[in-house]
């Protein structure tokens, strides 16, 4: 009997000495990684309207005096290249919001969808344009006033 403990108590300290320490638990701290602060950043919180559409007029972009080591082309004066950009920013600033002006202003499809009558059956195919929206042309291609309304490549 002495010898069976024995023989169990070493067969015991051999196989807990090639089994797997078991590792204390680790204190998990939550770190973000430099990657995720850098994509968590908000670069625009203090002027967070700053890239909206149509903010471009709150922006100083308009452009500035030609001094005197500046550029001018050939031909012109200082004075007479700068009241030309300046034109030419005016132009831009104009259609600029012109295009802003037109900001949300569309067709909603559903509702052309539905009043084209195209949800059920196929009798929009039996209408005028198949339920296309007719629009105004330049000229009129019917017809009846060719000589009034002549388009220009026509001799």
């Amino acid at each position: 009997m002495m010898k069976s403990v024995a023989f169990l108590v070493a067969l015991l300290a051999v196989a807990s000495a090639f089994a797997p320490n078991n590792a204390s638990p680790r204190t998990s701290v939550a770190v973000n990684s430099l990657f995720d602060d850098i994509v968590n950043m908000d670069l625009w919180k203090d002027q967070s309207d700053r890239n909206k559409y149509g903010a471009r007029a709150s922006k100083n972009l308009t452009p500035k005096d030609i001094g005197s080591g500046g550029y001018v082309p050939d031909g012109l004066s200082a004075s007479e290249y700068n009241s030309i950009r300046k034109n030419e920013a005016a132009k831009k600033a104009a259609n600029y919001q012109r295009n802003v002006a037109k900001a949300g202003k569309f067709q909603d499809f559903t509702d052309f969808y539905l009043r084209r009558g195209t949800s059920e059956g196929g009798s929009w195919l039996k209408k005028d344009g198949r339920g296309h929206d007719f629009v105004k042309t330049k000229y009129d291609w019917s017809g009846k006033s060719i000589e009034d309304n002549k388009p220009f490549f026509e001799a």
